[in-house]
């Protein structure tokens, strides 16, 4: 009940309330009821799947998982049934068979139902799974076969291909090919039933439940039942033995007898008429006797349908019409041939067929030909309308645009007219008549037509044509001579006219001429008729019994007796023997003349061409000639050809017509030129003829006859002679020569102008013939001569752009040239030629001034070029040879010409495509090898160009103690790198080496393990390789030419392939270790970059250098290798270095000489040793300090103090480096060596190295100045760490007043120097991105000042500095540092704006405590509007300053996109200094009262400082704030936000700068709704809807749950404690509960922190409250909820402010009766101004409000007037 349209449950096998009645009434019966609702059937099988209970023994036949499958199958659900079935046939595939067996007496009900399914895709899956089930079952299935075999051959005839595919899959999987048959003969009764029901009884009612099914579906089901039951009645009578027709012939009468069976074709659905008409003629091979029975009601339906033109229906009726014809003998009895049939054929065929001429055209000769004489009468009335009717046909709409339907009514045409004729061949009057009729009627107006229309022309009319006056040429010749004879001179005679008509006019058409010429040709060659037709397969021919005419067909089964098969050549190749057709062309020609002559007609000369090229015979030429004109005058030379007709006309007329001025077109006369010269013998005549006429030519014709020559064999022996003679050759190269100069000197439209000049060199050069240059050799050669003179002129000369067109011509020229001449490049011309065009393609455009077009077509060129040479030639690189003087080229560019980025890629890319070409056209490298050797530089070279290169890398690794280096650059002009866009040519030579390499190796496909070693000398190429990607990488990438450069060879892999490389890597390791040992520097840098990314071995590493001994004594090239190889060494051998460097150092004095370079270089290896953890004694280490001192009492200069650092030399600082290193290694390692003396020394030392630093300000430019500094300023971090933290139990022992001393007196001595000399460094170098601007000092002072403390910074000795008009009530040290470092936020340098920031950090929390004071100083009676102060000036000036620029460099981006700003920027500094200002700011607010707060909250909402901000930061946070460097596999851990990361703002942090920004403004943003939400709040409800929504997102995903849970821990955690109040918080719910409880009233109140605090309202609920009114109870709770909402503080602070106001209420201070509150929610006043006539008391600024908001100044609440 109810329950009709529930979900039943998966597995429920319980039946529903029909299936129970159904077993109730099993049981009471005792029997099992037959299949309800399906008919009746007599068979025993059950007629469903039985349920439940009522019949276990048939149950327990059928497995359960199979009874659920079949009973879903039995749903109406189309899914549910596609699934069932799906899942029928897996089971099936699955399951054993004897499981699957147990379905088979429920399967033939189901699969006969489902098999007619209305969804196609069901009735396919149902085939698809019967497969398997008769796979399984196999012979099994032979007792249900009967039941099934009926609609199973009806499947295999469904209208849906793949499901008639799937079932008849299925039968071949049942039953061999061989037992098909006998298969279906055995249930051929069956079979019938099933056909006769569904073709006699069904109806689409009885098919499908009209109550359930759409009328559309049942109609749709029904048709396609009864197309698959007719067809399956087809094949039934198809494969059924003589025998099993004879027997089931009473059953077929039974069916052919009911008059509805014989409605189907007249059906109005087309399938079902077609599938109709194949039974028909099906019978009528199979059962003749049933057609001949019910010959009346066949003829009618079959006959009568004639003009049924549906597509699916016309093939199945004609098959049917002419089987008709056959089969029934009177079947023109039963219907009206001349009324009901024939007029419905004329109507079809003068519609061409409607479209489907192709299928019914073929029919029309078997037709026509079984047609008997009655039909017929008159015949030439028949033969004329039939004949009429046809050619009709060629007018419909179809016809004209289809080719293939045309060509069905040409042929269908053809045969029949041929076919009529035959029939007709005597001599009596009516057949004469037919004859004439066929003639003059239909076989000419056909020509006619198709004289006038392309189409025609190009279909099978004029073959088919040909094809018949042959056969009656024939005939001709035969017993039928006379009748033949007079047909062909009737034709002929009738063409002549009709061609004469078209031709003897002025105004002649065009197309009927080359029609003509067509027909002609035709006839004269049928094979050179090139139209589709003729390429047809294999024809069938029919012959006729009665005649011996061969006639083309394609009803081979209706031709009566015999079939043969022709491959139709044999008739072709023979042209008609009779001299109709040359009588004609002369005739024609003859006429012609007359109007070439005398009308001069342009189309009569082509269509004379026409005719010679067809017909270049003497008796046509003849024609042509007047008979009184004169022989012309002629030489010595052509005097015996002169009584040639051909050679005359071709003197008299051809070369006079080539001659004539303004004749645009000369294609078809230089036709008749070849016409003419095939009727000379011998080819000494031709070439004799052919020198004559060319001499006065112009270029055009003589190309066209070059053209038309070498696209035709025969052609080009006729002209042989010529081509390769002087005179020919001698004009070519003239006129190459007057191109070239013309191209020169004149402009590119002049060149146009002789635009067919270089196609004709182009062809003359690339053409060969018989594997020999088209013309003289001799000529080549003077031709290509001239071109590489040219372009070597044309390369030098600067005006370039009208040279374009000249270089783009001979590079054409040159390409085809190369790619088709096998020995081109044996003339030395053309390999000096090839060398220019790789010159020009190796040189940037801004050189050659070449466009991209014609850079392509050079780089062609010489491509084909190389090829060549190197695929016919085998060439080598010896001296003189095309590859070698391109190396020496190449190597000449890179050393002398300064290259940029852009030239050196066009030179590489053109030397790697020469190499390219090389690999791919030989197969050994031998040649690659050689032309690497002629390109690679001589040792010397190497050497040269290393030294040439900038010297500012050493800046780099020097100041970050990667390298010791010293070296002699006083001049400050050293190290500015010029501004050049000039590469170095050792990183020139570095590129195109390497790039080669990879070519070389990456040829053959060898990308994993590239065979470097076949390459000479490829350890040193591969050491210079690294040595110039080291030389970048110091650079730091700078400047960008460094930069792009980089980038080329990282786009190429060339690094990573390098180290990646085993095979090579002893040999490179090897050589870089030597070039270090002996040159130190760069190359020491380069072996540790390769040892460390290559990952050598340590064994090989060891073998290098055998011991260390070896590397003494040390210099500096062997300090810098021992410092890399450092990390490498085992402890043992550090050890012994240390104990080697050690007694050097302690026996110092020893040396008399070069002490300092020893003790420097000794000090340098015992620090690397000693900072790689290797351990030492402090025994060791305290005599070394002894030493120190030692040093200090009698070497004083060497520890620099006072010194002129700018006169100083980089070998002594250095020593001085060395020296602070060492003492600050000591104090990181062992500071418990040091005594009282020693320690004396560092700090002195120290302060007195200070001292000197800051006297030399000016020489900071200078990079070992720059690292004395950085290492002062290391040893005071250091230093200011041990004191700020000693490590555990050093501070005991210390000497006992070292810390004092430090803090009282080192610390001001360091800070009062370091603070200035901050302020300084910017005044004194003012430019930050000048190459000499100190940065490195600046992280090293600014990352010092870090540890200054704040009592230094409120007494600092900063000269004082103030500004005019600002308002301060700041002590003076402290406005001095504000205004002194305040602006230098925005100085261009990221440690200096750090450095500032981290000072300003520290004095921030000081500054509120000034403005409180003077707050307090105003009187507290003063009138007006709520106080507003601005925060210090200083900071909001920064502010306002950087307020516009951010503007102009975010305004573009939307709120919500990421705006990339790129790191060390002008935008990336000036965005810092503005969110480090903010940052202090919001210091500033943190440390602030909640009353100055408010003061200062005001001032910024005035300003709009806080909306500009928020702005800013969603430009500048990221979209997705990660922390970068995390895994990319998600964990069960958050992922770490910039939200949740402290920010390191160190001023000495280099890496990870692009993530500064985002982090920064992440920070800024948590700060301003931390400290500052009620502002934050207040812009999140003012802006539009999308930014709305963006802020609201971003919030709530990122920051809230963050803010939130520091609220709550800082709730836990607070130290703050409240009278009557005490404060509890659920971290869980967050929500923070407060309970107030005074004397007997109790109150608790919960705080509800929202979703995307602090920008959603914070919700205040009601707790437990005792003895509260409830209006005071609603009041508080609106208080509580408006402190939360609009004070900038905690929630401990609103609650505490709420608190003191209920405190008020109990002390009895009444309510502001304006803001309904005792403390003023901003200013935390209490209510003060009293009305005098009711005596309420009000808050100054609620009833300033009040006045300005009512524009009256009267009491809120007694309206008299406020005094």
């Amino acid at each position: 009940m109810g329950g009709k349209n529930k979900q039943r449950t998966k597995g429920n096998v319980r039946p529903s309330s029909s299936g129970r009645a159904a077993d109730l009434l099993a049981r009471e019966s005792g029997v099992v009821p037959g299949f309800i609702g399906f008919g009746v059937s007599t068979s025993s099988d059950p007629g469903y799947v039985p349920a439940v209970q009522g019949a276990e023994e048939i149950d327990n036949l059928v497995d359960a998982d199979f009874r659920l499958v079949l009973r879903k199958l039995s749903k109406r659900d189309t899914v549910t049934k596609l699934k069932a079935v799906q899942e029928f046939g897996v089971m099936c595939q699955e399951r054993q068979s004897d499981v699957v067996k147990g379905v088979l007496p429920y399967w033939p009900r189901i699969y006969c139902r489902i098999s007619v399914d209305h969804d196609r895709r069901v009735r396919e899956a149902t085939q698809q799974a019967f497969e398997q089930l008769i796979l399984k079952v196999k012979r099994n299935l032979a007792p249900y076969l009967k039941s099934i075999m009926g609609h199973w051959l009806i499947a295999q005839c469904d209208t849906y291909s793949p499901a008639a595919s799937a079932a008849s899959a299925a039968f071949q999987a049942s039953f061999p090919l061989n037992k098909q048959a006998e298969a279906i003969s055995f249930c051929k009764d069956e079979v019938l039933n099933v056909l006769q029901d569904s073709l006699l009884k069904e109806t689409a009612d009885t098919l499908s439940d009209p109550q359930s099914v759409p009328e559309e579906e049942r109609e749709a089901k029904y048709i396609r039942l009864l197309t698959s039951s007719l067809l399956a009645l087809k094949r039934l009578l198809s494969v059924l033995p003589e025998q099993d027709r004879e027997v089931l012939k009473e059953r077929l009468t039974q069916l052919t007898t009911q008059g509805k069976f014989w409605k189907y074709s007249k059906h109005q659905t087309p399938q079902i008429r077609g599938a109709f008409f194949e039974v028909i003629a099906t019978m009528c091979v199979h059962t003749p006797q049933l057609i001949q029975a019910e010959a009346a009601r066949v003829c009618s339906a079959v006959l009568l349908s004639i003009d049924d033109t549906d597509p699916v229906v016309l093939p199945p009726l004609w098959e049917a019409v002419l089987h008709i014809l056959s089969c029934v003998e009177n079947c023109w009895t039963h219907v009206s041939a001349r009324k009901g049939v024939m007029p419905k054929l004329w109507v079809l065929l003068k519609e061409g067929g409607r479209g489907l001429a192709t299928s019914l055209h073929p029919n029309l000769l078997p037709f026509i030909s079984k047609l008997p004489a009655e039909v017929t009468q008159p015949e030439l009335d028949f033969a004329r309308t039939f004949l009429t009717s046809v050619i009709q046909g060629l007018s419909s709409e179809r016809a004209m645009s289809s080719p293939s339907e045309c060509a069905a009514i040409i042929f269908a045409t053809m045969e029949c007219l041929r076919f009529i004729m035959l029939q007709n061949a005597g001599d009596e009057q009516e057949q004469k008549s037919i004859q004439i009729m066929l003639i003059s009627e239909q076989l000419l107006p056909l020509i006619d037509r198709a004289l006038g229309n392309p189409s025609l022309q190009a279909g099978p009319l004029f073959l088919q044509v040909s094809d018949m006056l042959l056969s009656w040429e024939k005939r001709a010749a035969g017993k039928e001579a006379a009748t033949f004879q007079r047909l062909l001179s009737d034709f002929w005679k009738g063409l002549s006219r009709l061609c004469t008509c078209y031709v003897d006019c002025e105004e002649a058409d065009q197309t009927a001429l080359e029609g003509i010429a067509l027909l002609l040709q035709i006839m004269q060659n049928p094979n050179s008729c090139t139209i589709k037709q003729n390429k047809k397969k294999k024809a069938v021919k029919i012959c006729f019994t009665d005649q011996e005419e061969r006639s083309q067909g394609e009803e081979p089964q209706m031709a009566t007796p015999v079939v043969e098969s022709t491959d139709g050549q044999e008739k072709q190749d023979c042209p008609l023997r009779t001299g109709h057709l040359l009588d004609l062309v002369c005739q024609l020609a003859k006429l012609n003349m007359v109007y070439v002559s005398e009308r001069d007609s342009e189309r009569h000369l082509r269509f004379l061409s026409q005719l010679l090229g067809a017909f270049p015979s003497p008796q046509v030429f003849q024609v042509l000639l007047k008979l009184e004109e004169m022989k012309p005058e002629m030489g010595l030379e052509l005097g015996p050809l002169a009584e040639s007709p051909a050679v005359h006309f071709l003197l008299q007329r051809v070369a006079v017509w080539l001659r004539q001025e303004g004749r645009s077109d000369t294609d078809f006369l230089v036709d008749m030129v070849f016409s003419s010269l095939r009727c000379c013998s011998s080819s000494a005549e031709k070439t004799v003829i052919l020198n004559h006429i060319s001499r006065d030519w112009n270029w055009a014709v003589t190309l066209q006859l070059i053209e038309k020559a070498c696209a035709d064999p025969v052609r080009v022996e006729v002209c042989a002679g010529w081509l390769r003679g002087p005179v020919l050759g001698e004009r070519l190269v003239g006129l190459a020569g007057e191109l070239c100069a013309v191209g020169l000197l004149e402009s590119s439209s002049s060149l146009l102008s002789s635009h067919h000049g270089w196609p004709l060199i182009s062809l003359a050069l690339s053409q060969q013939h018989n594997n020999e240059p088209l013309i003289g050799k001799m000529y080549v050669e003077q031709i290509i001569d001239k071109l590489h003179a040219t372009l070597s002129e044309a390369k030098g000369m600067s005006d370039a752009g009208n040279m374009e067109p000249l270089v783009s011509f001979i590079s054409d020229v040159a390409a085809t040239f190369f790619s088709s001449v096998k020995s081109c490049l044996l003339l030395a011309s053309a390999e000096e030629l090839l060398i220019t065009v790789f010159q020009l393609c190796a040189q940037n455009q801004t050189i050659t001034h070449l466009s991209d077009a014609l850079l392509l077509k050079l780089k062609h060129a010489y491509a084909a070029g190389v090829h060549s040479l190197i695929t016919h030639l085998g060439a080598g690189v010896t001296k003189g040879t095309l590859l070698h003087s391109v190396a020496v080229w190449v190597k000449g560019q890179l050393l002398t010409a300064p290259l940029t980025v852009k030239s050196l890629q066009v030179l590489v890319q053109a030397v790697e495509s020469l190499v390219q070409t090389i690999s791919s056209a030989q197969k050994s490298s031998h040649l690659l090898s050689q032309f690497i050797c002629c390109l690679t530089p001589t040792e010397e070279e190497w050497r040269r160009i290393r030294q040439a290169m900038p010297p500012q890398w050493v800046k780099h690794p020097l100041l970050c103690g990667h390298l010791r280096v010293t070296g002699d650059y006083p001049s400050m002009d050293v190290w500015k790198f010029k501004a050049s866009n000039r590469l170095p040519a050792h990183l020139c030579f570095s590129a195109v080496l390497g790039k080669i390499i990879l070519t070389a190796v990456s040829a053959d496909d060898q990308l994993v393990e590239p065979d470097f070693p076949e390459i000479p000398d490829i350890k040193h190429i591969v050491s210079e390789i690294l040595y110039a990607l080291q030389w970048c990488d110091e650079m730091e990438l700078s400047p960008l030419i460094v930069s792009e450069y980089h980038k080329l060879l990282q786009s190429w892999s060339l690094e990573e392939r390098i180290h990646n490389n085993v095979m090579i890597r002893t040999d490179v390791t090897d050589t870089l270790f030597t070039r270090s040992r002996e040159e130190g520097s760069l190359w020491s840098l380069s072996l540790a970059k390769y040892i460390q990314t290559s990952k050598i071995d340590p064994s090989d590493i060891k073998s290098l250098y055998n011991n260390v001994e070896s590397f003494f004594p040390l210099s500096e090239h062997s300090v810098n290798t021992v410092q890399v190889l450092c990390p490498f060494l085992s402890n043992e051998e550090r050890e012994l270095l240390i104990a080697l460097c050690v007694a050097e150092l302690l026996n110092w004095q020893d040396r008399e000489q070069n002490c300092t370079d020893s003790v420097r270089a000794c000090l340098a290896v015992l620090l690397c040793c000693l900072q790689a953890n290797t351990a030492v004694e402090d025994e060791i280490l305290l005599a070394f300090v002894a030493t120190i001192a030692e040093w200090r009492s009698s070497r004083e200069e060497w520890f620099l103090f006072n010194s002129d650092l700018g006169k100083v030399t980089s070998q002594a600082l250095s020593l001085a480096v060395e020296i602070m290193r060492f003492l600050v290694w000591l104090v990181d390692h062992s500071p418990t060596v040091l005594d009282n003396t020693h320690w004396d020394l560092l700090l002195c030392s120290m302060l007195a190295w200070l001292e000197t630093a800051c006297e030399n300000r000016g020489v900071f430019w200078n990079p070992w100045v720059q690292l004395f500094v950085c290492e002062i300023c290391e040893l005071i971090v250091r230093l200011s760490e041990f004191f700020t933290s000693p490590p555990a139990g050093v501070v005991e022992q210390l000497p006992p007043e070292l810390t004092s001393e430090w803090n009282e007196f080192f610390l001001e001595g360091i800070h009062n120097l370091l603070l200035p000399l901050l302020v300084k460094i910017p005044v004194e170098f003012k430019e930050p991105d000048d190459p000499l601007f100190p940065l490195p000092v600046l992280r090293a002072v600014g990352e010092a000042l870090t540890y200054i403390p704040v009592e230094l910074l409120t007494q600092n000795k900063l000269p004082p500095r103030f500004v005019a008009d600002q308002r301060s009530v700041l002590p003076e040290p402290l406005q001095t540092l504000l205004n002194t470092l305040s602006p230098l936020l925005l100085f261009k340098a990221r440690p200096l704006q750090l450095a500032v920031y981290h000072i300003l950090h520290k004095v921030m929390p000081l500054l509120p405590e000034s403005d409180g004071e003077s707050s307090s100083t105003k009187s507290e009676d003063e009138d007006g509007e709520e106080p507003c102060l601005s925060p210090p000036a200083a900071l909001m000036s920064i502010l306002s300053a950087t307020e516009e620029l951010l503007e102009n460099i975010l305004g573009g981006v939307q709120v919500g996109e990421f705006a990339v700003v790129q790191p060390l920027s002008v935008e990336h500094c000036c965005i810092l200094g503005y969110l480090l200002a903010w940052k202090l700011l919001l210091t500033f607010f943190k440390a602030s009262s909640s009353n100055l707060r408010a003061q200062y909250s005001l001032h910024l909402k005035k300003t709009r400082s806080l909306h500009k901000l928020l702005l800013h930061l969603f430009r500048l946070m990221p979209e997705n704030p990660s922390l970068p460097g995390q895994p990319a596999e998600p964990s069960s851990k958050e992922p770490k936000t910039f939200f949740i990361e402290n920010l390191s703002l160190s001023p000495r942090k280099t890496e990870g700068l692009q993530f500064e920004v985002p982090h920064l403004a992440c920070s800024v943003y948590y700060g301003a709704l931390k400290d500052l939400p009620a502002m934050v709040r207040l812009w999140w409800n003012s802006q539009e809807k999308r930014v709305f929504s963006t802020v609201d997102k971003f919030t709530s995903k990122y920051v809230s749950s963050v803010l939130s849970a520091q609220e709550i821990v800082s709730v836990h955690s607070s130290t703050l404690t409240f009278e009557n109040m005490t404060v509890k918080a659920r971290s869980a719910t967050r929500e923070v509960i407060a309970t107030y409880s005074v004397d007997d009233i109790f109150i608790e109140l919960v705080i509800q922190l929202p979703q995307n605090y602090p920008l959603g309202s914070i919700l205040v609920e009601s707790g437990r409250r005792v003895g509260v009114a409830v209006q005071q109870w609603r009041n508080w709770m609106l208080q509580l909820s408006t402190y939360l909402t609009h004070q900038n503080g905690s929630i401990l602070e609103g609650l505490s402010l709420w608190k003191n106001n209920v405190d008020k209420r109990f002390e009895g201070v009444e309510d502001c009766m304006i803001c309904f509150s005792v403390i003023h929610g901003s200013n935390y006043s209490l209510p003060k101004k009293a009305c005098r006539t009711c005596k309420k008391k009000f808050h100054s600024a609620c009833l300033y409000k009040w006045f300005t908001s009512s524009n009256k100044s009267t009491c809120p609440l007694c309206r008299e007037t406020f005094f």
